[in-house]
């Protein structure tokens, strides 16, 4: 008895002792959460500051920034941005150095060897150095910011250094600083990196005439609608002839295993953002962006109105951070004089400037002009010195540095690295090169504009940011290069403008490829001849139609003399926008805020008679019942609806009926989702194409595509197809890197919320139906901002992104736009603000 009596005690102080370690636990980590918040309020001494500078927040989290010099606003901006995600920070410069390895481990080791082969790094010292002293001086100021965040860092690092053992700014064994003026340059190579897809197409056409005819490939990836392809070369025959293929087909390359425990779940997030970065850079095929601008003959205000929404990657925390920067003119220590700034809008963590925005009297938005920018080079080995390739001049010897990524948990890898005349080796770095071409004999190098030297892109951010017309706007833009941006202007005198900023190639009248697919480099006439003029990239005053829009689609007419690419988007997007402004003769924000939520698919339209045919046909038991549902439906793919999801896995099942019984598993896994293939579908249904439908007629091949859609989303969500939600299976899903990844974390780090559209509405909901287990309707890449401007009172302007201003998980403001953000919300967008809820004052340090 006495024993059982001693076993209870021990059981409850247990429990006792259980519960107790629990609470403290749950109090350290509150206390924690509050040392990690960024201060709002007070003041706070900051090294390298020449005056006080006052940070500010407004009712919308809006941070405004006021100095008394340019040089201490982006010190202070800096600063700020190291407060609020300096998280971001540390892995965005990682992912640009090929540092990733050094913390997480193997898993990363794809991302980090193809940024060591492109160079990122030396390409941005290098431009760097050809900056005016008065830009070097910016983004020097802009980098002692930061670093002052962390030499006088009063709040504690956030979760993500704790949890993956990091320390700010060190990398391969060695502290330094935590970021350089020219990272920032490199970051904004990393934008054009993201944006460019030029030379993942190539890639993809390489790959598919393995298998394809000539005629078939354009079939399956075909050019612009109503245009022949930008090439006549049998292309299959080309690649036949030179041999270039390797004689079988080597196995896809294993998957590194990661680290045990936490770091190990990285893994998983191959098959997202690293494998995507990692493997071929792809095509933005559904992607890209909106922006459209009225004269003030078509607005009830009289003077211009503007809108642009930018669709990226979703992630958490956010790309932009939107900040007010004011400071009256100054100079550079060279006596160059810089123009008094006050500017309002996104600013990128990593970029000493407002990006998309507007000043007091003129306003902005970009969307991806996607001109061939990017391409690939076929370079033949010399048969007897496999350190030479052939050049037109004759054999000349690779260029080779050598490279060491430090990996956790592993030894070192020594990478040795080749370049030609033309660029980076990637077959040096890609294994998918390795698995489909004769490395023996051929290697594929890439010529990529926005490596050259002479990329100033971040100058023209930083004079625009000066700018207080269209004129002003337009000379700041002129030193654009890379990624050539689509870009409308307008001002509060009414003048509006379209202009497509950035350097585009000129390819020799000889090349017959056009860049659409690797040339052999050996021939001369393949080599770029120079670049289009600043008055040769198009451009329009929008006197034609009192409008201008771009969407990604052609931006040029059938008469524009010079070749940008034949890899437009297609049109659905620009349609739409083009139906909806004609559809009123005088607009307003309002009515400019309903066409950016705008969640009609006119690609949806398209084939929906084809998916209704389906429905009468299909044996499934839930066949009635879907085709009742598809009676009524109009293309509207809205969350709150079951249609939409319908038609979604229809499309995904027809794509993989029709396409993988004639490239195979394996090609299509490595294609699909980087495409989906909807202009090929839309063909083939159109022609009624027997060898794509072969063996059973088009028809029928519709029909049972729907029965295996219908059996997927019953197994999913239930018997009852009225009962089915879009929005549940097409969740908006910014994602943390890399913690959004680990099972356990990601309901944590990730921001999620039930989302309307698709791949082709205005308000784009782009999903990868490929990725099957990380969610194939899962909405990964959306409108990351939606920016309105009322020029008739630009203080009446509007803004709205998906996550939140702040990067900390702890944060109350890490997601609170979230909500507003799916539901078409705004917040207002003012320089002048009624009032204040944060007030905070950056003072020198004494001892400076």
């Amino acid at each position: 008895m006495e024993r059982g009596r001693r076993a209870a005690g021990v059981v409850k102080w247990g429990a006792v002792a259980l519960v107790g370690l629990t609470l403290l636990g749950g109090m350290a980590l509150a206390v924690y959460a509050l040392r990690t918040q960024a201060p709002l309020d007070g003041r706070l001494a900051v090294a390298g500051l020449a005056q006080p500078v006052q940070v500010r927040r407004d009712a919308a989290d809006v941070t405004h920034i006021a100095a008394e010099s340019p040089q201490d606003l982006w010190r202070a901006l800096g600063l700020v941005h190291a407060q609020e995600r300096s998280w971001q920070l540390e892995f965005n410069r990682r992912v640009m150095h090929g540092t990733l390895s050094e913390v997480l481990g193997p898993a990363t080791l794809e991302t980090d060897k193809l940024m060591r082969a492109l160079d990122i790094r030396g390409a941005a010292q290098r431009q760097y150095a050809g900056l005016p002293l008065a830009a070097r001086e910016a983004l020097q100021a802009y980098s002692e910011g930061i670093a002052a965040f962390h030499a006088g860092r009063t709040q504690a690092l956030t979760p993500e250094f704790l949890l993956l053992g990091v320390t700010p700014g060190r990398e391969g064994g060695r502290d330094g600083a935590p970021w350089s003026p020219e990272d920032s340059v490199g970051w904004a190579l990393m934008l054009a990196l993201d944006l460019g897809g030029n030379w993942g197409n190539e890639f993809a056409r390489l790959s598919l005439l393995r298998g394809l005819d000539t005629e078939r490939l354009w079939q399956l990836m075909p050019p612009y609608p109503g245009e022949a392809p930008a090439t006549a070369v049998d292309l299959a025959a080309l690649y036949r002839g030179l041999g270039v293929y390797a004689t079988q087909q080597a196995p896809p390359a294993p998957v590194t295993a990661g680290l045990n425990g936490l770091a190990g779940a990285i893994d998983q997030a191959r098959a997202d953002w690293a494998r995507a970065l990692a493997q071929e850079a792809g095509s933005n095929d559904g992607k890209g962006s909106n922006n459209w601008v009225l004269a003030g003959t078509r607005s009830t205000s009289g003077k211009p109105l503007l809108a642009n929404d930018p669709h990226l990657g979703l992630s958490a925390p956010a790309i932009w951070y939107y900040a007010h920067l004011q400071a009256p003119a100054g100079q550079s220590s060279d006596g160059a004089a810089i123009g008094a700034i006050d500017t309002i809008g996104a600013t990128l963590p990593g970029l000493p400037f407002v990006v998309l925005g507007r000043t007091a009297r003129v306003a902005w938005g970009f969307t991806n002009t996607s001109p061939d920018v990017q391409d690939l080079y076929l370079e033949q080995i010399d048969a007897q010195d496999a350190t030479r390739y052939r050049t037109p001049a004759g054999w000349e010897p690779f260029s080779v540095r050598e490279e060491v990524i430090r990996i956790k948990g592993q030894a070192d890898l020594q990478l040795q690295l080749r370049a030609t005349r033309h660029g980076p080796v990637l077959s040096d770095v890609q294994a998918s090169h390795g698995q489909l071409l004769d490395l023996s004999k051929y290697v594929l190098a890439l010529r990529w504009s926005a490596l050259d030297a002479d990329n100033h892109t971040v100058l023209a951010g930083l004079q625009a940011n000066q700018a207080q017309s269209v004129a002003e706007l337009q000379q700041a833009f002129a030193h654009y290069h890379s990624p050539m941006q689509s870009i409308v202007m307008a001002d509060v005198d009414g003048a509006i403008a379209f202009k497509a900023a950035g350097k585009v190639p000129v390819r020799h009248a000889d090349n017959d490829l056009r860049g659409v697919a690797p040339a052999p480099g050996w021939l001369a006439r393949y080599d770029w001849q120079g670049w289009l003029s600043d008055a040769q990239t198009p451009q329009d005053d929008g006197a034609q139609r009192g409008w201008i829009a771009t969407a990604n689609q052609r931006i040029t007419g059938p008469d524009y003399a010079h070749f940008l690419t034949q890899d437009w988007h297609l049109p659905y997007r620009y349609d739409r926008i083009a139906q909806l402004l004609e559809a009123r003769a005088l607009h307003d924000l309002d009515s400019m805020a309903a066409i950016q939520t705008d969640v009609t698919s006119l690609a949806t339209q398209r084939l929906l008679p084809a998916l209704r045919t389906a429905a009468a046909q299909a044996y499934h038991p839930l066949a009635v019942q879907t085709a009742e549902l598809l009676r009524t439906f109009d293309g509207r793919m809205d969350a709150q609806h079951s249609a939409p999801l319908v038609f979604a896995a229809w499309a995904d099942e027809l794509a993989r009926g029709l396409i993988v019984p004639r490239i195979g598993n394996a090609r299509f896994a490595a294609t699909y989702g980087k495409r989906d293939f909807r202009a090929a579908l839309e063909g083939i249904l159109a022609r009624d194409d027997g060898w794509w439908c072969a063996p059973r007629s088009c028809a029928e091949q519709s029909a049972q595509a729907l029965e295996r859609a219908l059996e997927r989303l019953q197994s999913a969500y239930g018997s009852r197809p009225a009962q089915w939600r879009w929005g549940r299976a097409h969740p908006a899903v910014s994602s943390h890197r890399p913690l959004g990844s680990v099972a356990a974390l990601a309901r944590f780090f990730n921001v999620q919320t039930p989302s309307s559209g698709d791949g082709y509405t205005v308000n784009v909901g782009q999903y990868n139906a490929g990725d099957v287990a990380g969610g194939a309707f899962a909405n990964r890449h959306a409108a990351s901002l939606r920016g309105l401007y009322d020029l008739a009172d630009l203080e009446q302007s509007r803004f709205i992104f998906q996550t939140g201003q702040s990067g900390n998980v702890f944060s109350p403001r890490y997601a609170d736009m979230r909500g507003a953000w799916a539901a078409g919300q705004y917040r207002p967008l003012q320089r002048t603000p009624a009032r204040w809820t944060h007030q905070l004052v950056l003072a020198p340090r004494a001892s400076d």
